[in-house]
């Protein structure tokens, strides 16, 4: 008789997501441990003090996270995402830089580090630009720059706040989108759902007022989305893209701790559902190996 894996999630603060998540869990009766990473101590001293087949890692503090499923992997515990997808897509520099190794389309890009570098980049890209911190989400700190004078005052304002996210530039061209991107789930290299999120304003992020709608799966969005997935190390990812009039699609960025509660309904894909059936089957996996 197959063991019940043990999985525990870890969160921090508890948002509608992890809830989702657990009442996933209780409705199929599985025991789990939830555990609020801002509480944690952890010693490399004592793996078994972690006796779980499989942690689904949820804090939304994105170091937080990353070291919690470091410390937890040291421990030999297969953590959702690894700790080497958090690494590189809570920093949209080595995305970019995983991205281009694979041939997966996306948006030119120039990066430099202090702003006289940064000026000639922007004139050689060509106005606009969006200048984005290298690490942050939610849509906050984007910039887009349409003239070589609002270029001039924004770098002068990043020189001066200072800080270690001001100081690599990160300059992706500006697409002409149809007031819309997508934004894709993938759960294991399968690309489950997708949804449009649509603005009047440049920036769609929901965080920052986009309306869900539903985006159908095509083949090639499927393939596009599990190739960018492959790219970071795979696990349970959302793929942003955008639709370029002549390109195509392109990937913009991979977001590897997502939220998804805007689209359950949109898409009619019980997104809990699927990440618990992953996490389950990563932990079943791991127990079977333990025996």
């Amino acid at each position: 008789m197959t063991a019940t894996p043990r999985i525990a999630l870890t969160y921090g603060p508890l948002r509608v997501e992890e809830r989702l998540l657990f009442a996933e869990l209780d409705r199929r009766g599985i025991a789990y441990d939830a555990i609020d990473d801002r509480s944690l101590t952890v010693s490399l001293a004592d793996p078994t003090a972690w006796p779980y087949d499989a942690v689904l890692a949820r804090g939304v503090g994105q170091q937080r996270t990353f070291h919690t499923a470091t410390m937890l992997e040291a421990a030999g515990i297969p953590v959702v995402n690894a700790s080497a997808v958090l690494e590189c897509c809570n920093d949209k520099l080595r995305t970019s830089a995983a991205l281009a190794r694979a041939g997966v389309p996306q948006p030119e890009l120039r990066v430099a580090f202090s702003p006289d570098a940064a000026l000639r980049a922007i004139d050689d890209l060509g106005y606009p630009v969006v200048l984005k911190p290298a690490v942050g989400s939610w849509g906050r700190l984007l910039a887009r720059i349409n003239d070589r004078d609002a270029a001039e005052a924004i770098l002068e304002h990043k020189q001066v706040l200072g800080g270690f996210h001001h100081q690599t530039f990160y300059i992706q061209e500006h697409i002409a989108k149809p007031d819309r991107d997508i934004r894709a789930f993938v759960v294991g290299g399968e690309t489950i759902c997708a949804i449009y999120r649509s603005s009047s304003h440049w920036i769609t992020n929901t965080a920052r007022g986009g309306q869900a709608t539903n985006c159908v799966v095509t083949p090639e969005l499927a393939d596009l989305c599990s190739r960018a997935a492959a790219a970071v190390g795979g696990g349970i990812l959302a793929v942003d893209l955008f639709e370029d009039p002549q390109r195509g699609l392109l990937v913009n960025e991979i977001n590897a701790t997502m939220e998804f509660r805007n689209s359950i309904d949109t898409t009619g894909v019980n997104i809990p559902a699927r990440i618990i059936d992953y996490v389950l089957a990563v932990a079943r996996r791991r127990s079977l190996v333990a025996a």
